[in-house]
């Protein structure tokens, strides 16, 4: 669960990079269409909200953790800095048997 979540977080926050670039070229500069790069990117995101959810209500998150983590698949650049923390936190969880939900602040 925490690794499927993990490789999703990458894969989305690449293709959400790759997606802005597109984006600053097509409406800066006039070059290049967006639509297969957001498909891609909005069926990856998709799949990431499903694993985060999923890790989420296992790891008994409160609700606006929940919400920071998702919004991190929309924010370029902060699934590299959110993931890790996540992934530190949940191995913890696991490494202490599931004793109960991860701390609102950490």
């Amino acid at each position: 669960m925490l690794t499927r979540y993990r490789v999703m977080a990458y894969i989305t926050a690449v293709w959400l990079l790759v997606f802005t670039g597109a984006i600053v070229l097509k409406y800066g500069f006039t070059i290049g269409d967006t639509m297969l790069i957001s498909q891609i990117h909005g069926v990856l995101f998709i799949v990431y909200v499903i694993f985060a959810f999923d890790l989420g209500s296992k790891a008994k998150w409160p609700f606006g953790r929940l919400l920071w983590v998702l919004a991190a698949g929309c924010i370029p650049f902060a699934s590299f800095f959110v993931e890790p923390k996540v992934s530190r936190e949940a191995r913890a969880l696991i490494a202490d048997g599931g004793a109960g939900p991860v701390k609102a602040g950490a």
